[in-house]
């Protein structure tokens, strides 16, 4: 298998943890969307990162649907099985996953679109969505913790801690980690593990077969 995207995307990175959690093999290959934007489309016309190319040369997207797949090769999940302890875990992957859009949403605003041209009505909503979420999240995680050990860490973990490391590299001014004390810890305790440690959210770290 072969993963495409830039490890400082957390959709690419939240793939790439749980590959390795997995124990699934990879090749990664570093693609930038928009450096390599001609590069991207040879692998995948739709130029979407993540994008997994299979052992059958079948090409997929979305990071949770390869999740999906990796969790079908390896025989097991990161999610868990009961009901109740499941939907816990969903909300936060879902809430993780909010935040991770909307970050990337103020980026692309920020990065993409010229000053006066920009409307600011539509970013203060935005970034409204974006605490919401964080919001949200850290209270779920400061009622009852996820699991960060090695042993126990499973994809409400993985998912929160590579969002909440994402937003504070692009955007800690209007997010500051004072006000969320429960995912500062959390992702603390994950990025202190050699899985983590092992991808880092850099934009020029290309992974060792893996």
């Amino acid at each position: 298998m072969k993963l495409i995207g830039m490890l400082d995307s957390p959709f690419v990175r939240r793939v790439a943890i749980s590959l390795r959690l997995l124990g699934l093999p990879f090749e990664h290959a570093a693609v930038s969307v928009f450096r390599g934007f001609d590069e991207f489309q040879r692998i995948n016309p739709v130029v979407k990162a993540p994008t997994l190319v299979c052992d059958d040369g079948t090409v997929l997207m979305d990071s949770t649907l390869l999740l999906a797949y990796a969790e079908a090769l390896a025989g097991r999940s990161l999610h868990a099985r009961e009901p109740g302890a499941l939907a816990r875990e969903l909300r936060c992957v879902g809430l993780a996953l909010a935040a991770c859009e909307k970050s990337a949403q103020i980026v692309y605003e920020r990065a993409l679109r010229p000053a006066d041209k920009r409307h600011e009505p539509w970013v203060q909503r935005i970034t409204g969505q974006l605490l919401a979420a964080y919001g949200e999240l850290d209270r779920e995680l400061a009622a009852r913790p996820l699991d960060t050990t090695a042993a126990g860490l499973g994809q409400a973990g993985i998912t929160s801690a590579v969002a909440w490391t994402f937003t504070q590299s692009v955007l800690a001014d209007p997010v500051p980690a004072a006000a969320f004390p429960a995912l500062v810890a959390h992702a603390a305790a994950c990025e202190a593990l050699p899985v983590f440690q092992a991808v880092p959210c850099d934009d020029g770290v290309t992974l060792q077969a893996a």
